[in-house]
């Protein structure tokens, strides 16, 4: 009986091991069904169609070929999103490496003055050592942070002078973002005015680089204008700003509108948006104030500051004139305050009204004439004056007339000052106006001029401003004199030519890039008239030679006005064989005589001494 009993008992428990052994194998091969089940799920659901799952027991295995280390790491967390990451193991494999798109390679280099920060991706090749080592030498020593990373790949065209020209502009940009990628960088920048922002982008023009495309987003401050002045005149002639100023484009806006209700032309419609306003209210200000000068029909108007003065022309109804003034008075915001004047007819004395003019010439030469009320106030004038323009430049021919007023000295002294900001010009004061005339280099003179009569004189003062701005004036913008022009062409085609196709008129596809250079010149040559001569050499009949000069005189200017250069002053002119510069005997010389040749027509006429610019129609083997 006992023996019988243990052999149940172990029956019973080897059928209860067979079974735990069976339901063991059968949740394990469950498990690892679902497991890979999930993973396959869920990659897909992600995308990754390149990627499979298999199990073995409770580990799952990730296999396949993954395109890149990001995107196989990628799958990998996608994996481990359904199961235990433990449980996951890695069996892919990355593609070669040629067959991998390269990155793109970009930097950005950020500059204030907390220091300089480098930020992106370079090729393996960038010495980034050197690198931050050039911008720290080229910013004097100013903090610089590299957080690069680097790629092994080719590095692509342009990326080595744009790099370069990145770390030169950051030489002259202390506050900037300059982002730099293969061939183009972007500088975006703050300046100090609207003087240096120009000087900025000259700079960079110059120094860059040729297979390099460069977009620039430089911004300089608002000026504070002081005092925030506006004057608008009307009259037979126009309407026009002398001066405008506003505190942003909206205000802008309107107050140019309602100044071309008045008359102003469009094409005339400037303001200048600054800091300073008296008051928000304006906007609100100078639009009544011109639409007062509307109703009118004519006269002035002058904002300085809170003080608005408005100056109705001799003539003007009276009933008209109280009642415009009327409503402007009482519609414009507390805080300006108004003065309004409307002359009355004067009867002119025998002698005529007592004048001072000062004339400024374009050598650099003052004349004083006309009256001074007192031996001292002409010294005083005529101190001032070469103080300002030099003591040999000055010369003075005023009389003394003791029955002028005594604010009279204020007004020569003022017109003085404003001669100061003229090229060349005149300055003629009464004792009822300030009129100015001539030229000047400055944008803002007009403006410059009226701020300091209105600020010298009174707002209620009247004076006229007819100043002409002449670019080739202008400082700032550095536009080159003849002889430059001359000396650029000539320093462009002293290495190289304007080639033609053999017996022909057609350029040479290489010579292109000669008349870009040129074309790049001649834009900041405006006004000066070229001519463009073309030569042969004596092989040939003369007027086949004289015809085919004149061809490609006229190639030249054909492709210069192709470029949108002005050459409406511009002659081409063929001379053929009849002005050699070497010997026809030689293959040398008569290459040096096939050439196009430009003359400043300009220097000519003048009787200045001009060295023709030349470049030579070389052809290769070409016979005339």
């Amino acid at each position: 009986m006992r023996l019988s009993s243990v052999i149940l008992m172990l029956g019973i428990f080897a059928l209860a091991g067979a079974f735990c052994l069976a339901a063991a194998m059968f949740s394990v091969r469950m498990i690892e069904d679902n497991s890979r089940l999930e993973v396959i799920r869920v990659l897909g659901e992600a995308g990754i169609d390149w990627a499979d799952a298999d199990t073995d027991g409770l580990q799952v295995f990730v296999v396949g070929t993954a395109p890149t280390e990001a995107a196989r790491f990628r799958a990998l967390s996608t994996a481990g999103t359904v199961v235990d990451a433990a449980r996951v193991i890695d069996q892919m494999v990355i593609a070669e490496a040629e067959d991998i798109a390269p990155p793109r390679f970009s930097v950005e280099i950020l500059r204030n003055e907390a220091g300089i920060s480098i930020i992106g991706l370079v090729p393996a090749t960038t010495d980034r050592e050197e690198l931050v080592e050039r911008v720290g030498r080229m910013t004097r020593g100013v903090a610089v942070s590299d957080l690069l990373e680097s790629a092994d790949f080719p590095v692509p065209d342009g990326w080595d002078a744009a790099l370069d020209f990145s770390t030169v502009a950051l030489q002259l940009l202390p506050r900037s973002k300059i982002s730099v990628e293969a061939g183009e960088v972007a500088v975006t920048a703050m300046t100090d005015s609207p003087e240096a922002r120009l000087t900025l982008e000259r700079q960079l023009q110059r120094k860059l680089p040729t297979d390099v495309n460069l977009a620039l987003e430089l911004s300089a401050p608002r000026p504070v204008i002081t005092p925030f002045t506006l004057r608008f005149v009307k009259d037979d002639a126009s309407a026009r700003f002398d001066a405008c100023s506003a505190d942003d484009e909206d205000a802008r806006s309107r107050i140019v509108a309602a100044a071309e209700r008045a008359g102003l032309s469009s094409d005339a419609a400037t303001c200048t948006i600054g800091l300073g306003v008296p008051s928000k209210r304006w906007s609100e200000a100078a639009v009544k104030s011109i639409n007062a000068i509307e109703e009118l029909g004519a006269g002035t108007i002058t904002m300085s500051d809170a003080d608005i003065a408005l100056l109705a022309v001799e003539g003007t109804d009276q009933a008209l004139f109280d009642r415009v003034v009327g409503e402007l008075d009482t519609s414009l915001p507390d805080v300006f305050a108004l003065t309004a004047v409307l002359p009355k007819p004067k009867s002119a004395s025998e002698e005529g009204p007592p004048e001072f003019l000062a004339m400024l010439s374009p050598e650099g030469a003052v004349q004083l004439r006309g009256r001074v009320n007192g031996e001292i106030a002409r010294q005083t004038v005529d101190s001032f004056a070469k103080a300002r323009f030099g003591s040999t430049a000055v010369r003075t021919a005023a009389r003394i007339d003791d029955t002028l007023p005594s604010e009279w000295s204020v007004r020569v002294l003022a017109g003085l000052e404003v001669l100061t900001h003229l090229n060349n010009g005149a300055v003629t004061v009464t004792p009822d106006t300030v009129a100015v005339r001539g030229v000047t280099g400055s944008q803002t003179a007009t403006s410059d001029i009226s701020r300091l009569l209105t600020s010298k004189l009174g707002e209620a003062q009247e004076f006229g401003i007819d100043v002409t701005y002449d670019k080739k004036l202008d400082p700032l913008l550095g536009l080159p004199s003849p002889a430059e022009c001359e000396s650029r062409i000539a320093s462009i085609m002293s290495d190289t030519k304007i080639t033609f196709q053999p017996g022909s008129a057609a350029i040479d596809g290489p010579s292109e890039k000669v008349l870009d250079a040129i074309a790049e010149v001649l834009r900041k040559c405006e006004d000066m008239a070229f001519e463009i001569g073309g030569h042969t050499d004596s092989q040939g009949r003369e007027a086949m030679n004289q015809q085919l000069s004149q061809d490609r005189a006229q190639s030249v200017l054909d492709e210069l006005r192709e470029r949108r250069i002005l050459t409406a002053s511009f002659v081409a002119k063929g001379y053929g064989e009849e002005n050699p510069i070497a010997d026809n005997g030689t293959e040398d010389g008569r290459e040096a005589n096939r050439r196009i040749e430009f003359k400043l027509i300009a220097s000519q006429t003048e009787g200045t001494t001009t060295a023709a610019t030349t470049a030579k129609d070389e052809t290769t083997n070409e016979q005339n």
